[in-house]
């Protein structure tokens, strides 16, 4: 087997299908778009919440017991965090 099809072999046992995954994720970020304030987020907020959706559509389609997208969830959380002033 080719190393990229063992890898996609590899990441659909962890995060299930690519198709299913893609829909949950569009329909988070759709909703995320789609709320009052959006639109006068700042560029770090609004990627730091797309990838936060992203890890929370691979938990929902795939293993949500995989520590490092919670790792993850929590290093864009906190990337955003030390931009705020209190």
């Amino acid at each position: 087997m080719s190393t990229i099809k063992t890898t996609l072999k590899t990441r659909g046992k962890r995060y299930g299908t690519f198709s299913t995954g893609a829909e949950i994720s569009q329909n988070l970020q759709a909703a995320m778009c789609d709320s009052p304030n959006w639109e006068g987020l700042s560029a770090d907020k609004k990627e730091a919440l797309q990838l936060i959706q992203h890890k929370i559509s691979r938990m929902l389609n795939g293993d949500p017991e995989y520590k490092d997208n919670w790792h993850d969830i929590s290093g864009y959380a906190t990337l955003v965090e030390e931009t705020l002033s209190d």
